[in-house]
Protein backbone atom coordinates (compact mmCIF):
# COMPACT_ATOMS: atom_id res chain seq x y z
CA UNK A 1 0.00 0.00 0.00
CA UNK A 2 1.28 3.45 -0.83
CA UNK A 3 1.78 6.00 1.93
CA UNK A 4 -1.14 8.16 2.97
CA UNK A 5 -1.77 11.80 2.23
CA UNK A 6 -1.38 14.03 5.25
CA UNK A 7 -4.24 16.25 4.05
CA UNK A 8 -6.28 17.06 0.98
CA UNK A 9 -4.02 18.22 -1.84
CA UNK A 10 -5.34 20.66 -4.43
CA UNK A 11 -3.89 21.80 -7.74
CA UNK A 12 -5.80 25.06 -8.17
CA UNK A 13 -5.44 25.61 -11.92
CA UNK A 14 -4.62 22.32 -13.56
CA UNK A 15 -4.98 23.43 -17.18
CA UNK A 16 -2.62 26.36 -16.74
CA UNK A 17 -0.20 24.21 -14.75
CA UNK A 18 -0.12 21.51 -17.45
CA UNK A 19 -0.44 23.83 -20.47
CA UNK A 20 2.83 22.80 -22.13
CA UNK A 21 2.47 19.09 -21.37
CA UNK A 22 -1.15 19.12 -22.45
CA UNK A 23 -0.40 20.90 -25.72
CA UNK A 24 2.24 18.30 -26.54
CA UNK A 25 -0.26 15.52 -25.82
CA UNK A 26 -2.98 17.25 -27.84
CA UNK A 27 -0.66 17.48 -30.84
CA UNK A 28 -0.50 13.69 -30.94
CA UNK A 29 -4.27 13.62 -31.58
CA UNK A 30 -4.06 15.95 -34.58
CA UNK A 31 -3.53 13.25 -37.26
CA UNK A 32 -6.78 11.59 -36.16
CA UNK A 33 -8.66 14.87 -36.47
CA UNK A 34 -7.26 15.54 -39.93
CA UNK A 35 -8.32 12.09 -41.10
CA UNK A 36 -11.81 12.14 -39.59
CA UNK A 37 -13.61 13.40 -42.71
CA UNK A 38 -15.20 16.64 -43.82
CA UNK A 39 -16.92 17.63 -40.55
CA UNK A 40 -15.45 20.80 -39.07
CA UNK A 41 -13.25 20.51 -36.00
CA UNK A 42 -10.65 23.03 -34.79
CA UNK A 43 -7.05 21.93 -34.50
CA UNK A 44 -5.90 20.40 -31.23
CA UNK A 45 -4.12 23.61 -30.27
CA UNK A 46 -4.57 25.79 -27.21
CA UNK A 47 -4.16 29.57 -27.20
CA UNK A 48 -0.77 30.81 -26.08
CA UNK A 49 -0.50 31.46 -22.33
CA UNK A 50 -1.82 34.84 -21.22
CA UNK A 51 -3.44 36.42 -18.16
CA UNK A 52 -6.84 36.10 -19.87
CA UNK A 53 -6.32 32.40 -20.57
CA UNK A 54 -5.13 31.86 -17.00
CA UNK A 55 -8.33 33.48 -15.74
CA UNK A 56 -10.39 31.35 -18.14
CA UNK A 57 -8.73 28.15 -16.87
CA UNK A 58 -8.90 29.19 -13.20
CA UNK A 59 -11.85 26.88 -12.41
CA UNK A 60 -9.91 23.77 -13.51
CA UNK A 61 -8.83 22.76 -10.02
CA UNK A 62 -8.19 19.10 -9.17
CA UNK A 63 -7.95 17.67 -5.66
CA UNK A 64 -6.87 14.35 -4.18
CA UNK A 65 -7.94 13.44 -0.66
CA UNK A 66 -7.63 10.49 1.67
CA UNK A 67 -10.85 8.72 2.64
CA UNK A 68 -11.24 6.34 5.58
CA UNK A 69 -10.00 2.86 4.67
CA UNK A 70 -12.56 0.14 4.04
CA UNK A 71 -11.99 -3.62 4.35
CA UNK A 72 -8.25 -3.08 4.15
CA UNK A 73 -8.49 -0.91 1.04
CA UNK A 74 -6.79 2.47 0.86
CA UNK A 75 -9.50 4.74 -0.57
CA UNK A 76 -8.75 8.11 -2.13
CA UNK A 77 -10.92 10.61 -3.95
CA UNK A 78 -9.85 12.33 -7.16
CA UNK A 79 -11.97 15.48 -6.90
CA UNK A 80 -12.86 16.71 -10.39
CA UNK A 81 -15.86 18.76 -9.25
CA UNK A 82 -14.22 21.97 -8.03
CA UNK A 83 -15.85 24.44 -10.43
CA UNK A 84 -18.74 25.96 -8.43
CA UNK A 85 -20.47 26.80 -11.71
CA UNK A 86 -20.89 23.14 -12.72
CA UNK A 87 -19.79 20.74 -9.93
CA UNK A 88 -18.81 18.16 -12.55
CA UNK A 89 -15.68 16.97 -14.33
CA UNK A 90 -17.19 18.13 -17.64
CA UNK A 91 -15.55 21.49 -16.84
CA UNK A 92 -12.10 20.22 -17.87
CA UNK A 93 -13.14 19.00 -21.31
CA UNK A 94 -15.38 22.01 -21.88
CA UNK A 95 -12.60 24.49 -21.14
CA UNK A 96 -10.29 22.74 -23.59
CA UNK A 97 -12.98 22.48 -26.28
CA UNK A 98 -13.75 26.19 -25.97
CA UNK A 99 -10.04 27.08 -25.82
CA UNK A 100 -9.50 25.27 -29.13
CA UNK A 101 -12.43 27.22 -30.59
CA UNK A 102 -10.89 30.46 -29.31
CA UNK A 103 -7.58 29.68 -31.01
CA UNK A 104 -9.35 28.97 -34.30
CA UNK A 105 -11.42 32.15 -34.11
CA UNK A 106 -8.37 34.27 -33.26
CA UNK A 107 -6.27 32.84 -36.10
CA UNK A 108 -8.90 32.72 -38.86
CA UNK A 109 -11.53 35.29 -37.94
CA UNK A 110 -14.21 32.64 -38.50
CA UNK A 111 -17.16 32.39 -36.16
CA UNK A 112 -17.96 29.06 -34.42
CA UNK A 113 -21.22 27.59 -33.22
CA UNK A 114 -20.70 24.62 -30.87
CA UNK A 115 -23.45 22.01 -31.22
CA UNK A 116 -23.77 19.44 -28.45
CA UNK A 117 -26.29 16.86 -27.37
CA UNK A 118 -26.22 16.36 -23.62
CA UNK A 119 -28.09 14.73 -20.78
CA UNK A 120 -27.48 18.01 -18.87
CA UNK A 121 -23.99 18.19 -17.34
CA UNK A 122 -22.10 18.49 -20.61
CA UNK A 123 -24.37 21.32 -21.72
CA UNK A 124 -24.04 23.14 -18.40
CA UNK A 125 -20.25 22.87 -18.50
CA UNK A 126 -19.88 23.92 -22.15
CA UNK A 127 -22.21 26.87 -21.65
CA UNK A 128 -20.24 27.87 -18.57
CA UNK A 129 -17.01 27.69 -20.59
CA UNK A 130 -18.47 29.73 -23.47
CA UNK A 131 -19.59 32.45 -21.06
CA UNK A 132 -16.20 32.42 -19.33
CA UNK A 133 -14.43 32.88 -22.67
CA UNK A 134 -16.61 35.91 -23.37
CA UNK A 135 -16.23 37.50 -19.93
CA UNK A 136 -12.46 36.88 -19.92
CA UNK A 137 -12.16 38.73 -23.23
CA UNK A 138 -10.92 35.79 -25.28
CA UNK A 139 -13.80 36.14 -27.78
CA UNK A 140 -16.95 38.20 -28.22
CA UNK A 141 -20.48 36.91 -27.90
CA UNK A 142 -21.02 37.11 -31.66
CA UNK A 143 -17.85 35.13 -32.46
CA UNK A 144 -18.64 32.07 -30.32
CA UNK A 145 -22.05 30.50 -29.72
CA UNK A 146 -23.47 27.21 -28.51
CA UNK A 147 -26.66 25.24 -29.11
CA UNK A 148 -27.42 22.42 -26.69
CA UNK A 149 -29.96 19.64 -27.31
CA UNK A 150 -31.31 18.08 -24.12
CA UNK A 151 -33.73 15.22 -23.46
CA UNK A 152 -36.91 16.33 -21.75
CA UNK A 153 -36.27 14.01 -18.80
CA UNK A 154 -33.10 15.96 -17.89
CA UNK A 155 -34.39 19.53 -17.90
CA UNK A 156 -34.45 19.84 -14.10
CA UNK A 157 -30.65 19.36 -14.10
CA UNK A 158 -29.89 22.33 -16.38
CA UNK A 159 -28.12 25.14 -14.52
CA UNK A 160 -29.29 28.67 -15.15
CA UNK A 161 -26.54 31.12 -16.07
CA UNK A 162 -26.09 34.46 -17.89
CA UNK A 163 -26.41 32.55 -21.19
CA UNK A 164 -30.02 31.84 -20.31
CA UNK A 165 -30.83 34.84 -18.08
CA UNK A 166 -29.71 37.57 -20.49
CA UNK A 167 -32.23 37.85 -23.36
CA UNK A 168 -29.62 38.58 -26.04
CA UNK A 169 -27.30 35.77 -24.95
CA UNK A 170 -30.24 33.40 -24.58
CA UNK A 171 -31.27 33.98 -28.21
CA UNK A 172 -27.72 33.42 -29.46
CA UNK A 173 -27.12 30.32 -27.31
CA UNK A 174 -30.34 28.31 -27.33
CA UNK A 175 -31.16 25.44 -25.00
CA UNK A 176 -33.33 23.09 -27.03
CA UNK A 177 -35.36 20.29 -25.46
CA UNK A 178 -36.25 17.12 -27.35
CA UNK A 179 -39.13 14.98 -26.09
CA UNK A 180 -38.24 11.53 -27.44
CA UNK A 181 -39.01 8.49 -25.27
CA UNK A 182 -35.38 7.47 -25.75
CA UNK A 183 -33.16 10.18 -24.15
CA UNK A 184 -30.13 9.25 -26.26
CA UNK A 185 -32.10 10.33 -29.36
CA UNK A 186 -30.72 13.84 -28.76
CA UNK A 187 -27.40 12.56 -30.14
CA UNK A 188 -29.02 11.45 -33.39
CA UNK A 189 -30.94 14.73 -33.66
CA UNK A 190 -27.89 16.95 -33.11
CA UNK A 191 -25.72 14.85 -35.43
CA UNK A 192 -28.38 14.92 -38.18
CA UNK A 193 -28.76 18.69 -37.87
CA UNK A 194 -24.99 19.14 -38.15
CA UNK A 195 -24.73 16.89 -41.19
CA UNK A 196 -27.67 18.46 -43.02
CA UNK A 197 -27.29 22.16 -42.24
CA UNK A 198 -23.64 22.98 -41.39
CA UNK A 199 -22.52 23.71 -44.94
CA UNK A 200 -25.51 25.97 -45.63
CA UNK A 201 -25.09 27.91 -42.39
CA UNK A 202 -21.41 28.41 -43.17
CA UNK A 203 -22.17 29.72 -46.67
CA UNK A 204 -25.08 31.90 -45.61
CA UNK A 205 -23.86 33.29 -42.28
CA UNK A 206 -20.14 32.58 -42.17
CA UNK A 207 -20.38 30.39 -39.07
CA UNK A 208 -18.66 27.05 -38.58
CA UNK A 209 -20.78 24.42 -36.81
CA UNK A 210 -18.74 22.14 -34.55
CA UNK A 211 -20.41 18.94 -33.33
CA UNK A 212 -18.27 18.26 -30.26
CA UNK A 213 -19.42 14.81 -29.17
CA UNK A 214 -16.25 13.05 -30.29
CA UNK A 215 -14.19 10.79 -28.04
CA UNK A 216 -10.92 12.65 -28.62
CA UNK A 217 -12.49 15.97 -27.63
CA UNK A 218 -13.00 14.50 -24.16
CA UNK A 219 -10.04 12.11 -23.93
CA UNK A 220 -7.79 15.11 -24.48
CA UNK A 221 -8.90 16.77 -21.26
CA UNK A 222 -9.09 13.62 -19.19
CA UNK A 223 -5.38 12.97 -19.74
CA UNK A 224 -4.93 15.62 -17.04
CA UNK A 225 -6.27 13.14 -14.49
CA UNK A 226 -3.17 10.99 -14.98
CA UNK A 227 -0.86 14.01 -14.82
CA UNK A 228 -2.39 15.04 -11.50
CA UNK A 229 -2.21 11.47 -10.21
CA UNK A 230 1.49 11.38 -11.01
CA UNK A 231 2.21 14.68 -9.26
CA UNK A 232 -0.18 14.66 -6.31
CA UNK A 233 -0.17 11.06 -5.12
CA UNK A 234 2.71 9.73 -3.01
CA UNK A 235 4.68 6.58 -3.56
CA UNK A 236 4.54 6.36 -7.36
CA UNK A 237 8.24 6.58 -8.18
CA UNK A 238 8.69 2.84 -8.72
CA UNK A 239 5.63 2.44 -10.92
CA UNK A 240 4.98 -0.97 -9.37
CA UNK A 241 1.68 -2.52 -8.35
CA UNK A 242 -1.82 -1.71 -9.52
CA UNK A 243 -4.14 1.13 -8.66
CA UNK A 244 -7.85 0.53 -9.21
CA UNK A 245 -9.70 3.50 -10.69
CA UNK A 246 -13.43 3.54 -9.89
CA UNK A 247 -15.73 5.72 -11.98
CA UNK A 248 -19.48 6.08 -12.51
CA UNK A 249 -19.76 5.86 -16.28
CA UNK A 250 -22.13 6.21 -19.19
CA UNK A 251 -19.58 5.71 -21.98
CA UNK A 252 -16.34 5.77 -19.92
CA UNK A 253 -14.82 8.69 -21.86
CA UNK A 254 -13.13 9.81 -18.65
CA UNK A 255 -11.37 6.51 -18.02
CA UNK A 256 -10.29 6.22 -21.66
CA UNK A 257 -8.81 9.70 -21.31
CA UNK A 258 -7.04 8.70 -18.12
CA UNK A 259 -5.64 5.65 -19.92
CA UNK A 260 -4.30 7.88 -22.69
CA UNK A 261 -2.66 10.16 -20.12
CA UNK A 262 -1.32 7.18 -18.19
CA UNK A 263 0.35 5.87 -21.34
CA UNK A 264 1.94 9.25 -22.01
CA UNK A 265 3.27 9.45 -18.46
CA UNK A 266 4.69 5.93 -18.69
CA UNK A 267 6.28 6.53 -22.09
CA UNK A 268 7.87 9.83 -21.06
CA UNK A 269 10.11 8.27 -18.43
CA UNK A 270 10.91 9.80 -15.06
CA UNK A 271 8.28 9.45 -12.37
CA UNK A 272 5.83 6.69 -13.28
CA UNK A 273 2.48 5.37 -12.16
CA UNK A 274 1.18 2.02 -10.93
CA UNK A 275 -0.64 0.00 -13.55
CA UNK A 276 -4.21 1.23 -13.91
CA UNK A 277 -7.10 -1.17 -13.41
CA UNK A 278 -10.52 0.27 -14.29
CA UNK A 279 -13.72 -0.48 -12.38
CA UNK A 280 -16.99 0.75 -13.93
CA UNK A 281 -20.07 1.67 -11.90
CA UNK A 282 -23.45 1.97 -13.62
CA UNK A 283 -27.15 1.95 -12.73
CA UNK A 284 -30.01 -0.29 -13.84
CA UNK A 285 -31.34 2.19 -16.40
CA UNK A 286 -28.16 1.97 -18.49
CA UNK A 287 -26.04 -1.03 -17.38
CA UNK A 288 -24.73 -1.67 -20.89
CA UNK A 289 -20.98 -1.43 -20.25
CA UNK A 290 -21.15 -3.85 -17.32
CA UNK A 291 -23.30 -6.18 -19.39
CA UNK A 292 -20.68 -6.06 -22.13
CA UNK A 293 -17.91 -6.81 -19.65
CA UNK A 294 -19.82 -9.76 -18.22
CA UNK A 295 -21.39 -11.22 -21.36
CA UNK A 296 -19.72 -9.64 -24.39
CA UNK A 297 -23.01 -8.05 -25.39
CA UNK A 298 -25.23 -5.10 -24.46
CA UNK A 299 -28.29 -7.38 -24.51
CA UNK A 300 -30.49 -6.57 -21.48
CA UNK A 301 -31.73 -10.13 -21.62
CA UNK A 302 -28.57 -10.98 -19.69
CA UNK A 303 -29.69 -8.99 -16.65
CA UNK A 304 -30.46 -11.24 -13.68
CA UNK A 305 -34.11 -12.04 -13.01
CA UNK A 306 -35.60 -10.08 -10.11
CA UNK A 307 -38.43 -11.34 -7.94
CA UNK A 308 -40.68 -9.14 -5.84
CA UNK A 309 -40.59 -9.75 -2.09
CA UNK A 310 -43.90 -8.44 -0.65
CA UNK A 311 -42.59 -8.54 2.92
CA UNK A 312 -39.76 -6.14 1.98
CA UNK A 313 -41.46 -4.11 -0.70
CA UNK A 314 -38.36 -4.70 -2.85
CA UNK A 315 -37.20 -6.67 -5.85
CA UNK A 316 -34.34 -9.02 -5.09
CA UNK A 317 -31.85 -11.30 -6.90
CA UNK A 318 -28.93 -13.51 -5.83
CA UNK A 319 -27.95 -14.71 -9.30
CA UNK A 320 -25.13 -12.26 -10.06
CA UNK A 321 -23.29 -10.10 -7.48
CA UNK A 322 -22.28 -7.62 -10.19
CA UNK A 323 -25.87 -6.36 -10.22
CA UNK A 324 -27.98 -4.90 -7.41
CA UNK A 325 -29.14 -7.38 -4.80
CA UNK A 326 -32.17 -5.18 -4.12
CA UNK A 327 -34.03 -2.50 -6.02
CA UNK A 328 -37.30 -0.61 -5.86
CA UNK A 329 -37.81 -1.33 -9.57
CA UNK A 330 -35.69 -3.35 -12.05
CA UNK A 331 -36.54 -0.70 -14.67
CA UNK A 332 -35.61 2.32 -12.53
CA UNK A 333 -33.71 5.35 -13.83
CA UNK A 334 -31.50 6.42 -10.94
CA UNK A 335 -30.02 9.46 -12.72
CA UNK A 336 -30.88 10.65 -16.26
CA UNK A 337 -27.30 11.91 -16.69
CA UNK A 338 -26.29 8.32 -17.44
CA UNK A 339 -28.35 7.82 -20.57
CA UNK A 340 -26.16 6.09 -23.16
CA UNK A 341 -27.35 2.76 -24.53
CA UNK A 342 -25.02 0.39 -26.41
CA UNK A 343 -21.93 2.60 -26.11
CA UNK A 344 -19.37 2.03 -28.86
CA UNK A 345 -16.65 2.54 -26.24
CA UNK A 346 -17.28 -0.95 -24.85
CA UNK A 347 -15.14 -2.19 -27.73
CA UNK A 348 -12.19 -0.27 -26.22
CA UNK A 349 -12.97 -0.65 -22.53
CA UNK A 350 -13.57 -4.42 -22.46
CA UNK A 351 -10.10 -5.43 -23.75
CA UNK A 352 -8.46 -2.72 -21.63
CA UNK A 353 -9.96 -4.19 -18.46
CA UNK A 354 -9.18 -7.73 -19.61
CA UNK A 355 -5.53 -6.75 -20.10
CA UNK A 356 -4.95 -4.49 -17.09
CA UNK A 357 -7.53 -5.61 -14.55
CA UNK A 358 -10.64 -4.06 -13.13
CA UNK A 359 -14.29 -4.92 -13.51
CA UNK A 360 -17.72 -3.42 -13.14
CA UNK A 361 -20.80 -3.30 -10.96
CA UNK A 362 -24.34 -1.93 -11.22
CA UNK A 363 -26.00 -0.15 -8.30
CA UNK A 364 -29.64 0.62 -7.51
CA UNK A 365 -31.30 3.59 -5.87
CA UNK A 366 -32.17 1.40 -2.88
CA UNK A 367 -28.52 0.46 -2.42
CA UNK A 368 -27.41 4.09 -2.73
CA UNK A 369 -29.98 5.17 -0.15
CA UNK A 370 -29.06 2.31 2.18
CA UNK A 371 -25.42 3.45 2.22
CA UNK A 372 -26.08 7.18 1.92
CA UNK A 373 -25.20 8.12 5.51
CA UNK A 374 -22.06 5.97 5.31
CA UNK A 375 -21.02 7.56 2.01
CA UNK A 376 -21.75 11.03 3.37
CA UNK A 377 -19.50 10.34 6.36
CA UNK A 378 -16.67 9.04 4.15
CA UNK A 379 -16.80 12.11 1.91
CA UNK A 380 -16.77 14.50 4.85
CA UNK A 381 -13.13 13.49 5.32
CA UNK A 382 -12.42 15.00 1.90
CA UNK A 383 -14.40 18.19 2.62
CA UNK A 384 -17.03 17.11 0.12
CA UNK A 385 -20.52 17.66 1.50
CA UNK A 386 -23.71 15.87 0.59
CA UNK A 387 -27.12 17.17 1.66
CA UNK A 388 -28.42 15.49 4.79
CA UNK A 389 -31.63 14.71 2.90
CA UNK A 390 -30.82 12.58 -0.18
CA UNK A 391 -34.01 13.82 -1.84
CA UNK A 392 -32.17 17.10 -2.43
CA UNK A 393 -29.41 15.43 -4.42
CA UNK A 394 -29.63 16.11 -8.16
CA UNK A 395 -26.39 14.52 -9.42
CA UNK A 396 -25.76 10.98 -8.18
CA UNK A 397 -22.45 10.18 -9.89
CA UNK A 398 -20.28 10.45 -6.77
CA UNK A 399 -22.71 8.58 -4.52
CA UNK A 400 -22.97 5.84 -7.16
CA UNK A 401 -19.17 5.53 -7.32
CA UNK A 402 -18.79 5.26 -3.54
CA UNK A 403 -21.70 2.85 -3.19
CA UNK A 404 -20.29 0.72 -6.00
CA UNK A 405 -16.85 0.68 -4.34
CA UNK A 406 -18.24 -0.41 -0.97
CA UNK A 407 -20.55 -3.02 -2.49
CA UNK A 408 -17.74 -4.42 -4.63
CA UNK A 409 -15.45 -4.66 -1.59
CA UNK A 410 -18.17 -6.43 0.41
CA UNK A 411 -18.78 -8.91 -2.42
CA UNK A 412 -15.11 -9.59 -3.18
CA UNK A 413 -15.38 -8.07 -6.65
CA UNK A 414 -12.65 -5.43 -6.44
CA UNK A 415 -9.28 -6.39 -7.95
CA UNK A 416 -6.54 -7.55 -5.59
CA UNK A 417 -5.03 -4.05 -5.47
CA UNK A 418 -5.45 -2.42 -2.06
CA UNK A 419 -5.05 1.03 -3.66
CA UNK A 420 -8.35 2.48 -4.89
CA UNK A 421 -8.77 5.90 -6.48
CA UNK A 422 -12.40 6.98 -6.86
CA UNK A 423 -12.93 9.51 -9.65
CA UNK A 424 -15.36 12.11 -8.29
CA UNK A 425 -16.98 13.23 -11.53
CA UNK A 426 -20.09 14.98 -10.26
CA UNK A 427 -22.18 15.83 -7.22
CA UNK A 428 -24.63 18.66 -6.58
CA UNK A 429 -27.90 19.30 -4.81
CA UNK A 430 -30.84 21.59 -5.44
CA UNK A 431 -29.12 24.19 -3.25
CA UNK A 432 -26.14 24.52 -5.61
CA UNK A 433 -27.93 25.95 -8.66
CA UNK A 434 -31.07 27.46 -10.15
CA UNK A 435 -32.74 25.31 -12.83
CA UNK A 436 -33.34 26.92 -16.20
CA UNK A 437 -37.04 27.92 -16.23
CA UNK A 438 -39.37 26.58 -18.90
CA UNK A 439 -39.69 29.92 -20.71
CA UNK A 440 -35.91 30.09 -21.21
CA UNK A 441 -35.89 26.82 -23.16
CA UNK A 442 -36.96 25.98 -26.70
CA UNK A 443 -38.46 22.74 -28.03
CA UNK A 444 -37.59 20.76 -31.16
CA UNK A 445 -39.33 17.59 -32.27
CA UNK A 446 -37.18 17.10 -35.37
CA UNK A 447 -34.23 18.38 -37.38
CA UNK A 448 -36.29 21.05 -39.14
CA UNK A 449 -37.40 22.62 -35.86
CA UNK A 450 -33.87 22.48 -34.47
CA UNK A 451 -32.48 24.10 -37.62
CA UNK A 452 -34.98 26.96 -37.30
CA UNK A 453 -33.85 27.67 -33.74
CA UNK A 454 -30.19 27.57 -34.72
CA UNK A 455 -30.69 29.78 -37.76
CA UNK A 456 -32.39 32.40 -35.59
CA UNK A 457 -29.42 32.25 -33.20
CA UNK A 458 -26.72 32.65 -35.86
CA UNK A 459 -28.70 35.36 -37.63
CA UNK A 460 -28.91 37.31 -34.37
CA UNK A 461 -25.14 37.01 -33.87
CA UNK A 462 -24.39 37.94 -37.47
CA UNK A 463 -26.34 41.21 -37.17
CA UNK A 464 -24.71 42.37 -33.90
Amino acid sequence: MTSTLSASTVLKNALTHYHAELQKALSALEPGRAGSGEAFSPAFRLPDPSPALDQFFSVSGIGIAELPAYRGRCLRLLDLMRNPGTRTTKTLASLIIVARAVRHITETGERILIATPSSANKATALRDAVHRAITCGLVTDHQLQIVSVIPEVSTAKLWSSPLSEDASLRRRNPLVVHGSKEPAAVKELAAAFTAEHSARLCRQYGVRVWYTLGLDNYRAADMVRAFAERDLLPGTDSGTGTRTHVHSVSSAFGLLGHDLGHRRVTESGGRTLPQAGYFLVQHLGTPDMVLSLRHGSHDRGNLPAYRFEPSEGLYRQEEDPHFPATTFDPEEQLDPTFYTRRPVTSAQMDPLIAEQGGGGLVVSLHECLSRYAEVRSLLAAADVSLPADPRRLREWSLVMALTGTLNAADRGLLPDSDDVLIHGSGSYSDQDYRPVPDHHRLVAADVTALACHVEDAVRAAATH
